[in-house]
């Protein structure tokens, strides 16, 4: 009798510790970031030569929010594609899977920066299939950690 009051507990218990690490990301991410997870939409996409990262402002009309993504956005091509992953460790608390390898083979990946209508886009993409792989992995662990619910299936 004892196991199973045990059990649920344990379970409620987790579900408790992957709510408040979600609360958490979305805390740093807003500082770090420096713009508001509630006031934007984030997607990933994994594609065959490495994927991408697009945050747009939800209100069309708030371009407060738009161009802070767009400041935003070209700071993390800089930094990623001088391999300082040092942002999403802040963010997520965690060196976020891929990203060593992202960082050791930095000189095989190449980062680009466009504007979109309400926010921004950054298509990471390489010939080397390490790298590639690095890249599904750190874009597969953003969809899940920031709950997006984008595909982890490669396009």
């Amino acid at each position: 009798m004892l196991k199973l009051p045990f059990v649920l507990i344990v379970l409620a218990g987790a579900g408790y510790a992957q709510d408040e690490h979600h609360a958490g990301v979305n805390q740093r991410g807003d500082h770090v970031m420096g713009f508001s997870h509630e006031k934007t939409t984030h997607r990933f996409e994994l594609r065959k030569d490495g994927g991408s990262v697009a945050v747009r402002a939800n209100d069309p009309k708030d371009t407060q929010t738009r161009d802070q993504i767009r400041g935003h956005l070209p700071h993390i091509v800089q930094m990623f594609s001088a391999g300082d992953f040092h942002a999403p460790m802040l963010i997520h608390a965690q060196n976020p899977p891929g990203s060593a390898a992202m960082a050791r083979l930095k000189d095989q990946i190449h980062y680009s920066y466009q504007d979109t209508a309400a926010g921004g886009e950054v298509k990471i993409a390489s010939a080397n299939k390490a790298a590639i792989s690095a890249i599904h992995e750190f874009l597969r662990f953003q969809i899940k950690d920031h709950q997006t619910g984008d595909s982890l299936d490669i396009k």
